[in-house]
């Protein structure tokens, strides 16, 4: 709880048997999560039994991709604040206070691993990823007009309920270039997003993607392409997204 609002933590997983079940310890014990729900997508062997062992609840997704695997975990969530991560012990559960802590301004906080920092020896954000990352992340900001971007690829970010059944329904990813979707729906819905540093820790295990510069890059360009057609899509079809029915009092 935090606020007076419940909190749901979203874990998509696919290769993260090892660190799942500290990963879901470690967000439970921070004290302000209420439930968190792993969406299971064609998991590794022995995934279940560790999730088995916490207090998280396991839904599962026979669609393989990570966008379909977010989607999942985030549709079976029942809080009023969602807080969507990765297991893989590259993200500090801590870092869900920083997330809460702007969620009474913001609708939509999106974490950012490029903040030097914060990026821990051993993380995969090296000078690839990491201006690629920012690049990508300010061409959406150019685009869109939006607020300050560092980072397209992030996962660890806080959605609440409303901003989610607004833009849910215009979902079409399921692959790995969901974020920079989610990142522009949340936009084009005109709700309050805020980009914050997050701490980027080592993996523990192999990443299917980002462990491949090359798949890296073909995951940029998916981006890069989808971005260009989503603004394409607004100029001459408008927002897919419904906006609020009732317009925010102004900022004092």
């Amino acid at each position: 709880m935090w606020d007076g609002k419940t909190v749901s933590v979203a874990l998509p997983t696919y290769n993260e048997r090892e660190s799942i079940r500290q990963c879901i310890n470690d967000f439970v014990s921070t004290g302000v999560v209420d439930e968190v729900v792993v969406c299971n997508n064609n998991a590794a062997a022995g995934t279940s039994e560790e999730i088995a062992a916490t207090p998280a609840r396991e839904v599962k997704e026979p669609r393989q991709g990570y966008g379909w695997s977010c989607r999942r975990a985030m549709k079976e969530t029942t809080g009023d604040l969602i807080v969507l991560a990765e297991p893989d012990g590259s993200f500090s559960a801590d870092d869900i206070h920083k997330l809460l802590s702007y969620a009474s301004d913001f609708d939509v906080v999106l974490g950012s691993r490029t903040n030097r920092e914060l990026i821990w020896t051993g993380a995969n954000m090296g000078f690839f990823m990491k201006w690629g990352n920012w690049a990508v992340a300010k061409f959406l900001e150019t685009l869109f007009n939006s607020t300050t971007l560092s980072d397209v690829g992030c996962t660890m970010r806080l959605i609440d309920r409303a901003t989610l059944e607004r833009i849910t329904p215009a979902f079409t990813v399921g692959g790995s270039h969901f974020g920079a979707e989610m990142m522009m729906l949340c936009i084009l819905s005109d709700a309050r997003v805020l980009q914050i540093p997050v701490n980027y820790r080592q993996r523990i295990g192999q990443s299917m993607v980002c462990g491949s510069r090359t798949v890296a890059f073909r995951l940029g360009l998916q981006m890069i392409g989808l971005i260009i057609r989503m603004r394409i899509k607004t100029w001459f079809f408008g927002s897919p997204v419904r906006r609020e029915s009732s317009p925010r009092p102004a900022a004092p």
